[in-house]
């Protein structure tokens, strides 16, 4: 493990910039982004690696090096880079610049913004706009959805993707500095794109579909964490409910980890999450999570994105508070 102070400040300023300004659209129309740069890789990879006419056991042998490769392409320039700057330039400016590319791995305002979306679909045209919005961010069928299971997936998502596009990038970027969070970042990516319970991707994605639920577990926990801390400072939200629904229901969702803060964001709310939905025209009998009301509405997305909000808030408070202790105790 890398030296955690520097680590430390690295989150700090990542976090800090991410929230502020997140990733300028005139630098993704130069460059694109990371996680596209990874997923052209993943695409490629999948196209050799993967073809029908191989037994499930090559493919399986095959999708595990994929991974591999793709971590390693994502690490290891990302290890060298932090490297040199905190080698050839002053602490200040390195961790600045490190920082700088970290808080291109992190999701906190693109994912505010792509779940608000859909609250402000839902006020301004209706189900339709409502369907629309969500679309873009869950891979359920947004035309078998009414306007609660509309609400229901975009709360859904904003707690999942809290754990797994803020909390886990951030937390790997702690414990293994630039090089963790892209390495996170490619086994994520590789979750998504391959990591499907599908004719040709059930045996070449097993591997990243088990590292990805591996480099997540502590992630949900924590995410779940600080969901409920969120729940003590917003108002109308249940921080003791949070709780009691995290102990009964998160061990109940089909993932290891999504049941986690989704259980916490259903609990503060006061709502019912997850339960039966529609992917393509397959019926996936869930359990609910969660005792409370079914019909959420766009208040509720706008309630969680303030619980949301607050808990983003929560963790950049801890990290700032360790960074600041570490730096104490070693002037």
């Amino acid at each position: 493990m890398m030296d955690s102070a520097p680590n430390l400040c690295i989150l700090v300023v990542a976090l800090v910039v991410e929230a502020a300004v997140g990733y300028p659209d005139t630098v993704f129309r130069l460059i694109r982004h990371p996680v596209v740069w990874i997923g052209a890789a993943i695409a490629g990879l999948d196209t050799a690696l993967n073809r029908d006419t191989m037994p499930d056991a090559r493919r399986r042998r095959n999708g595990a090096l994929a991974v591999t490769l793709v971590v390693l392409a994502a690490a290891l320039p990302a290890a060298l880079v932090q490297a040199a700057l905190l080698r050839l330039l002053p602490a200040v400016p390195a961790i600045v610049l490190s920082g700088l590319a970290a808080s291109s791995l992190l999701a906190q305002r693109s994912l505010f913004a792509h779940v608000r979306a859909v609250a402000c679909g839902l006020e301004r045209e209706g189900l339709d706009g409502g369907r629309a919005a969500v679309a873009r961010i869950v891979g359920r069928n947004p035309a078998m959805l009414d306007e609660a299971a509309v609400a229901r997936a975009a709360i859904e998502s904003l707690a999942e993707n809290f754990s797994d596009g803020v909390v886990a990038p951030a937390l790997w970027c702690l414990l293994l500095g630039l090089p963790g969070i892209a390495a996170y970042k490619a086994i994520n990516t590789a979750d998504s794109m391959i990591g499907h319970r599908s004719p040709r991707h059930e045996a070449f994605g097993w591997a990243a579909a088990r590292l990805d639920d591996l480099v997540n577990l502590p992630a949900s926990r924590l995410a779940a964490a600080w969901l409920v801390l969120a729940a003590l400072l917003v108002p109308r939200a249940r921080a003791g409910e949070a709780l009691m629904t995290i102990r009964r229901d998160a061990g109940k969702h089909r993932s290891p980890n999504a049941g986690w803060p989704e259980a916490a964001m259903a609990g503060a709310l006061g709502l019912k999450l997850a339960g039966p939905r529609i992917y393509g025209t397959a019926l996936v009998e869930d359990p609910w999570l969660g005792s409370g009301n079914q019909a959420a509405g766009a208040a509720d997305i706008r309630r969680a994105l303030v619980l949301y909000r607050a808990a983003c808030i929560i963790e950049l408070a801890a990290v700032c508070l360790i960074a600041l202790a570490i730096l104490i105790w070693r002037a």
